[in-house]
């Protein structure tokens, strides 16, 4: 299967006329057809609402567009919960899912409205502690610990992550958060990241239906919403098999009439928190190629780094590349993709099969729209680059402008260095 960027090489051209690489490029129509489809994969529950992950592209012209199909805000930090609440994201619709949280996040939270979702038994004394009381609605992160399996296989091991509470904590804590006052409960899990198998989500469903049935019985708590969270993933190798969101969504729909309904809980409503699957495919990095050097291996250097996309440098993940206008030439030069950060696992791509890459070349790196630009950091003194959004009609709009190097050195002021400071790129 061949992977196609969702540009084409006279439209990037154009584009980079007026926007130098290195960028990220959304695509709209893709973002807006997707999240369509996963409105009406869950359009049998009425309550459903797709939380969008924040962390995975924190744009407000992207979490714009996602407001209009409905969708909330997944956030996990006070800067997220900020953003939501200034894009007028109301509190019903801005789940606040954090780990570690700091008294002040839950104080805000708490003061927007948002729904608190715990992540661990002691943070039910923390949390009253920092705001004064235990709100009515209130959440709970579930951690089933061991390993977690499905019937394709072993998916990954949550009895080894930081987050959430053990069963018998949970129950405890759903006691405890109702003889505080809770009265509207939901429950949370996110155990396995990037699955590419409709299969995920009807199993995780099914563990947690089974269980919200148990806390009813034995703690007198009716679950209001049950969040799957995220973990449905995309597609980044060509010979991967896309998730079809109907597919699961339909999955879902199953195990919610097996196990719900049954138990008289059939008005619980269904929430989920992907960022990778609502963006991923929908967002490039567009970059040049600027140097080529044959030493003990052949490297070509490109004009972004980990700065813009740090995912290949740290987890070894894989991101698909096209030569734009080298699409159907032959594959046979192997290359490292490299940044230009003194650090050798500044890559891209490693032992790549590429066609011939010349100097000048744009390389387009695929589903780099979640947990791409949001992840850079400046190592180096690198800065950011763009943001541009091509519309459905086939304009483009800056969502973001690049860093300058006066945004990085700004937070010097305090030592009164800017006034000595040269920058040669300002006119």
């Amino acid at each position: 299967m061949k992977k196609q960027p969702f540009v084409t090489k006279q439209k990037l051209d154009e584009i980079i006329k007026e926007y130098p690489t290195p960028f990220h490029l959304y695509d709209e129509k893709g973002i807006r057809a997707n999240a369509q489809a996963v409105k009406e994969a869950f359009s049998w529950n009425p309550g459903f609402r797709e939380y969008f992950a924040v962390k995975a592209t924190p744009n407000p012209f992207i979490l714009n567009i996602l407001k209009e199909y409905g969708c909330g805000c997944d956030c996990a930090s006070l800067t997220e919960l900020m953003l939501a609440d200034a894009l007028h994201f109301k509190g019903e619709e801005i789940m606040f899912s954090s780990n570690d949280t700091p008294a002040e996040e839950f104080v805000f939270a708490d003061k927007i409205g948002a729904t608190i979702n715990l992540d661990d038994f002691s943070h039910i004394e923390f949390l009253e502690k920092a705001i004064g009381h235990i709100p009515e609605t209130i959440s709970c992160r579930f951690n089933p610990g061991g390993v977690y399996e499905i019937s394709n296989g072993i998916m990954d091991n949550p009895g080894d992550a930081k987050y959430g509470f053990t069963k018998e904590q949970i129950i405890e804590g759903y006691k405890i958060l109702k003889e505080k006052g809770a009265k509207k409960f939901g429950i949370h899990a996110f155990l396995v990241s990037n699955t590419v198998t409709n299969d995920y989500y009807p199993a995780l469903a099914r563990t947690l239906f089974e269980l919200v049935v148990e806390i009813k019985e034995k703690t007198g708590c009716e679950i209001s919403f049950i969040n799957l969270s995220g973990g449905v993933g995309v597609a980044y190798k060509p010979d991967q098999t896309p998730n079809d969101i109907r597919v699961i969504g339909e999955g879902v729909r199953k195990v919610y009439e097996e196990i719900l309904v049954p138990a008289g809980m059939g008005d619980v409503a269904i929430y989920t928190e992907m960022g990778r699957f609502m963006l991923a495919p929908y967002g490039c990095l567009v970059t040049t190629a600027i140097h080529e050097k044959m030493t003990y291996k052949d490297y070509i250097g490109v004009d972004a780094c980990a700065v813009d996309l740090m995912r290949p440098a740290i987890y070894g993940a894989y991101h698909h590349i096209t030569v734009m206008g080298k699409e159907d030439e032959p594959c046979d030069h192997k290359y490292d993709v490299t940044g230009s950060l003194c650090e050798n696992c500044d890559k891209f791509a490693v032992d790549r099969m590429l066609p011939k890459v010349d100097i000048g070349d744009v390389l387009v790196i695929h589903d780099a729209g979640a947990h791409g630009y949001s992840m850079g950091y400046n190592y180096n003194g690198k800065l950011k680059h763009a943001e541009i959004l091509l519309k459905e009609d086939g304009s483009t709009q800056m969502i973001r402008r690049a860093e300058t190097p006066r945004d990085y050195f700004k937070t010097f002021d305090c030592f009164d260095i800017l006034k000595d400071m040269q920058f040669p790129n300002e006119q």
